[in-house]
């Protein structure tokens, strides 16, 4: 009853609930994890034991993963980075078939979240807001630039004027020009999500960002805002979705109204705040997966929790370069 996380690299919080809630379920299982350079990875440290693996867009990826998934006794698998999601998502009812489970959405429903575009639709057809998309030839300042399939705040840019556009953003396709939402305006909130194997919403929480870092949140609060029973509802059963998705909204301080941004369907970084607040997402995985139990609906989690990051050091001893 081995559980892998795989693309560990910084995850070292994700590993250590992830081997605190085993040892209770499965005392003999281990928390595994893999990189490309796990050497050089703090989560792989912190596991019980690591493996190398190629980048996923190398030939052969998926099936070097699963032979080491049968070796290790791997039955959980669970993705951390967004390059993987797709991949997985159209591979694991080949990783079941050997009776390992990869805890990722469906690939229909992961593609919609690889592509902005379509994210935005996402949201229009269950009734959720969005940054209005403007036309390279028709635009207005400020705004807000990124691409249509990027991650970590890459190639995301604030303009408030002509002068500070340039020929890249013009003519890059992949750019998208956006409806600016002031941060003065404004409140941002990224929202963990746990939804069972049957599309069913079971938690729900909120946290307001505070200060973001290298586009991870590094400071944060949980709080229970107003939008809460309304978007519940509206996200109560998504077809397609399975265990941790990550939502981040901004809500307008005067009106209330609510701007889907955009969704992972991951472990968001700032995750370990949720984990800590009472969203044991890492449990009722090894609970629904593992040991094929129902998950039940969980509000009773810790409002007004703030979290403050900093970092940290993982030592390793006797260690040759």
């Amino acid at each position: 009853m081995n559980v892998l996380i795989s693309s560990a690299g910084r995850r070292v919080s994700l590993v250590r609930f992830f081997k605190t809630e085993l040892s209770l379920i499965f005392p003999a299982g281990k928390v595994i994890a893999s990189d490309a350079n796990p050497q050089f990875s703090a989560a792989c440290q912190v596991a019980d034991d690591c493996f190398a693996v190629p980048r996923v867009t190398a030939n052969g990826y998926i099936e070097m993963l699963l032979q080491q998934c049968l070796e290790r006794g791997i039955r959980l698998v669970v993705p951390t980075i967004d390059t993987e999601l797709l991949l997985l998502a159209r591979h694991r009812e080949e990783f079941a078939r050997h009776g390992i489970e990869v805890v990722i959405s469906d690939p229909e429903t992961v593609a919609i979240f690889r592509d902005k575009r379509k994210t935005h639709r996402f949201f229009e057809q269950h009734g959720i807001g969005t940054a209005r998309e403007y036309d390279k030839q028709n635009f207005r300042f400020p705004m807000y630039i990124k691409p249509f399939d990027g991650s970590r705040s890459v190639d995301n840019f604030v303009v408030h004027d002509e002068s500070e556009l340039t020929d890249y953003q013009l003519n890059n396709p992949k750019l998208m020009f956006l409806e600016y939402l002031d941060h003065k305006q404004h409140i941002e909130f990224t929202i963990d999500l746990y939804y069972d194997k049957d599309g069913n919403l079971k938690c729900f929480i909120p946290r307001r960002r505070i200060e973001v870092r290298d586009g991870e949140v590094n400071k944060a609060v949980t709080q229970r805002p107003d939008f809460v029973d309304d978007l519940w509802k509206k996200m109560a059963r998504i077809k397609g979705f399975r265990g941790c998705i990550t939502f981040q909204v901004f809500v307008h301080q005067t009106t209330g109204k609510l701007y889907g941004i955009e969704i992972n369907p991951r472990f968001g970084g700032g995750y370990p705040l949720s984990y800590l607040a009472g969203g044991n997402f890492p449990k009722w995985l090894i609970e629904e997966y593992l040991q094929h139990k129902p998950i039940g609906e969980s509000h009773d989690w810790q409002q007004n929790l703030m979290m403050l990051r900093y970092d940290d050091e993982v030592l390793v001893k006797d260690f040759v370069i």
